[in-house]
């Protein structure tokens, strides 16, 4: 099992790829989510945690399933 820090960067890079699948840019993003860029880059940077509402609004705005956002295996 990996530990917290590892499981934020994984999911980081989950949004990330799941928002550049979209083509969406990080402002783009943010601007649908109600929070600011700079917040947007540091979940996807793993320098803030999420939120399990901004985890929901992310699902539902990029149209994918919150347990595709939690992969954490590779």
């Amino acid at each position: 099992m990996t530990n917290e820090a590892t499981k934020l960067i994984i999911l980081g890079k989950n949004i990330k790829k799941a928002r550049n699948n979209k083509k969406l840019s990080q402002n783009k993003l943010a601007e649908m989510l109600d929070i600011s860029r700079e917040h947007l880059a540091k979940v996807e940077t793993a320098k803030r945690k999420i939120s399990l509402s901004l985890l929901f609004k992310l699902s539902d705005v990029l149209n994918i399933l919150e347990s595709d956002l939690l992969n954490f295996k590779k």
